[in-house]
């Protein structure tokens, strides 16, 4: 094993154990709420029509808050040519059944390869890649901010950690897509961090609500599929830590793991693979997991891929307990 990999986990298991000594008798939180990350382009790699995917989501399986992506490669396919066609039916959708929406804007966004790049503006350097960038964010708050179902704005994914096929990470810029956005609009503005590989301050001090991911079972290069050795109370000191240095921030789960993870794509892979690191029994485990992470707001990961194992393999098992718990916390 890396002696970086080694280093970093011995720090985790640390850091939970001193944790667990200082909030171990904290009372945990019952979830309250649950959403679900939906990404058109992803429920297409699975061969599905995303319209009946996304109608689902709502009609079926309960879902009363959703975060979309505002693909900066689907929107502007050419410089100062823009396509709003399926983001506008979505956030439509979204307000004809009172569903709050957390649009994700900027070039690094939900599912690989990260960051949603157009090829004309692959081609630019970095300083007027940056100044199209800017341009394009401005075009989508100011069509979006006009939308009763639009509650909050998301700049960028996860910023400050460094996964996927992305340019150089600079804060200065980070920080100016935020002033932008808050010059353009009043909703509160999220910025998302890694759950387990990050100490989410500077993500957070940046954002009036701040999103944390939660995986449990992923894969590694060196360590194949791998269970993070984190109790629940592992999120609550993080979360307590922050409180302690930012005041009473916001924070939800923007990513609740209820999708495999494994060396190639989901959709690459077959069932058998695809139920090593996440299956009905996993993921029931992930729930009972996050009930005693210290959050009560949850969006899943993965609705897509419960969809295809419904209707395409004939297994709703993970559709229909995500299902139920939505119906309990509604009720």
């Amino acid at each position: 094993m890396k002696t970086w990999l080694k280093i970093a986990i011995g720090g985790m298991v640390m850091l939970v154990s001193v944790g667990a000594i200082l909030i171990g008798r904290t009372p945990s939180l019952n979830p309250q709420t649950f959403g679900a990350t939906y990404s058109s382009f992803y429920a297409e790699r699975f061969g599905l029509d995303p319209k009946e995917v996304y109608l689902a989501l709502f009609d079926d399986l309960g879902i009363k808050n959703i975060r979309l992506p505002a693909y900066w490669n689907e929107i502007e396919p050419a410089q100062g040519r823009y396509n709003f066609s399926r983001l506008d039916w979505q956030i439509q959708e979204a307000r004809r059944r009172n569903v709050e929406v957390i649009l994700a804007v900027g070039r690094k966004l939900p599912r690989w390869p990260e960051c949603h790049i157009p090829d004309w503006a692959e081609r630019l350097d970095e300083a007027e890649q940056n100044k199209q960038l800017l341009r394009y964010i401005e075009v989508v708050v100011n069509r979006y901010k006009k939308s009763s179902a639009v509650k909050t704005w998301q700049v960028e994914n996860e910023p400050f950690l460094a996964f996927g096929e992305c340019p150089p990470f600079s804060k200065e810029f980070l920080d100016a897509e935020i002033e932008l956005v808050r010059s353009l609009d009043g909703r509160p503005i999220m910025v998302t961090d890694s759950g387990e590989l990050s100490f989410w301050v500077p993500a957070a001090r940046r954002s009036d609500i701040f999103g944390s991911t939660l995986y449990r079972v992923i894969w590694n290069e060196w360590l194949g599929t791998f269970t993070y050795p984190l109790p629940p109370s592992f999120f609550r000191l993080k979360r307590g830590f922050i409180n302690l240095v930012l005041g009473d921030k916001p924070a939800v789960i923007i990513e609740l793991q209820g999708e495999s993870w494994a060396k190639r794509m989901t959709y690459e892979i077959n069932v058998d693979e695809q139920y090593i690191s996440m299956n009905p029994e996993v993921f029931r485990g992930v729930l009972a997991y996050a009930a005693r992470s210290g959050f009560d707001t949850f969006y899943f990961w993965g609705v897509e891929w419960w969809y295809w194992l419904k209707e395409v393999e004939n297994k709703p098992e993970m559709w229909e307990i995500a299902k139920e718990a939505i119906k309990r916390t509604n009720n």
